[in-house]
């Protein structure tokens, strides 16, 4: 009898608790696990907003899939295609011709993208707020600005590089924006010519709240703290373009900027249209309370990808959060372990415990289990909530570190802008 093969496509957060999860719970022989993901490494997201800010070493937010999943085969390409009725799935790498790999059991761990919209300007102009690469992009972005401002004598040109605009006032937004302000702020005392009110920082959230996840009083409360340090916050307001840095808002403002974060929602992943797979009107795979592919055997679920039913709440269905990820993660990966030995298989059901957000150093708002705090309690709940969920304690420990130290040194406001363009200045020595 041949060895199972189970693929995961996807190393995020399902991808890689699932294939941890199974590797403690297989017997030896008992399955061979591969995991598909085009880049080596995890990103802890709730952390992406500090690295932006650099109150942590980027490289301790992200977690190496090779070191992690041991015994383990790691595929770094892309999914270019799923066929469950012949049971394989293509594979395409950065390099080379796609091919296709057979598998016994699928887990479609894909996650989620960026949901833009076609808006004049939007994909030449912005950048998003998932990845390590975007966070220190914008970290870069924001520091390189004020070295520009401060240098020029063009009123328009110094204008431009100090206005700072988010769209989306979810989350990833109002983290993204709270800290990088904060560390704006922070570096404005290294500037002779820049003060942090002549910084304009602009958030547009087309709802008539933000961060909806902890409930109408404290999204109120950080629109409040946010107001109070002179962010200008603009609910019921969509971007309508954004063609060459110029700014159009729905309200009538316009406005010219060179830095654009959209953080406006996510949608399942697109490789999934390229698959056999049952799709919601959403995009997302279809799933049972058990985490199977509705109508599929062999053919499992979990994350930002699946529409999971949430028996929490009857008749609607498992948030996009990291937090139903991780643990549908366990529970699946459980389940086919159960599969396999031909014992019963439970279903998923957690109630959903609350949420926190940081709104800079030593603020935040946070919800948990009813319980409202605000200001500094929040904060910390923040900080020691991700900080007991971030992955291996190699990972645990470094962060710690970061945090001890920064309360002996001040925030690092070095700008590597050269990062972006690693070889102009070869490239212009060469001419």
């Amino acid at each position: 009898m041949t060895t199972p093969h189970i693929v995961i496509l996807g190393g995020g957060y399902v991808g890689m608790y699932a294939a941890l999860r199974l590797r403690k719970q297989l017997r030896t022989n008992e399955a061979r696990v591969t995991v598909i993901e085009p880049r080596s490494v995890m990103t802890y997201q709730p952390f992406l907003p500090e690295a932006a800010a650099a109150n942590l070493e980027p490289r301790h937010v992200v977690v190496s899939l090779r070191r992690t999943l041991k015994r383990t085969n790691l595929i770094t390409g892309r999914v270019a295609g799923v066929d469950h009725a012949r049971k394989v799935v293509t594979v395409q790498p950065s390099t080379g011709p796609s091919y296709e790999l057979a598998y016994d059991i699928v887990v479609v761990a894909l996650g989620s993208v960026a949901r833009t919209l076609p808006i004049p300007g939007l994909a030449e102009q912005a950048i998003g707020f998932k990845r390590i690469e975007e966070a220190i992009s914008l970290r870069n972005r924001v520091l390189d600005r004020l070295d520009t401002a401060s240098s020029v004598r063009d009123l328009e040109v110094r204008s431009r590089a100090l206005n700072f605009l988010f769209v989306g006032g979810g989350y990833a937004g109002v983290e993204a924006l709270a800290e990088l302000e904060d560390m704006a702020r922070f570096a404005t005392r290294y500037y002779d010519n820049i003060e942090p009110a002549d910084l304009r920082w602009v958030l547009v959230e087309a709802a008539d709240r933000i961060l909806p996840e902890v409930g109408p009083d404290l999204g109120h409360y950080t629109v409040g703290c946010l107001r109070e340090r002179g962010i200008e916050v603009k609910l019921s307001t969509r971007l309508e373009s954004c063609v060459d840095g110029h700014v159009v808002l729905s309200d009538g403002d316009e406005f010219p900027t060179d830095t654009i974060v959209w953080t406006a929602g996510v949608k399942a992943s697109p490789s999934l249209a390229l698959s056999d797979m049952p799709l919601d009107d959403k995009g997302r795979v279809r799933a049972l309370p058990n985490l199977r592919v509705a109508g599929l055997a062999d053919a499992w679920t979990a994350g930002d990808n699946a529409a999971v039913p949430d028996l929490a709440r009857p008749g609607q269905l498992c948030g996009p959060s990291a937090q139903h990820a991780v643990r549908q993660a366990k529970v699946l990966a459980d389940n086919i372990v159960r599969s396999l030995r031909g014992e019963p298989i439970r279903d998923y059901r957690h109630k959903y415990a609350g949420s926190v957000a940081s709104l800079g150093l030593h603020k935040g708002a946070a919800q948990v289990y009813g319980i409202k705090l605000k200001g500094w309690p929040a904060w910390l709940m923040h900080r020691t909530y991700h900080w007991s969920r971030m992955p291996t304690t190699n990972k645990k420990v470094r962060v710690g570190l970061d945090w001890a130290l920064a309360l002996f040194f001040t925030r690092d406001i070095a700008s590597l802008g050269s990062l972006e363009h690693p070889r102009e200045e070869f490239e212009r020595a060469s001419r």
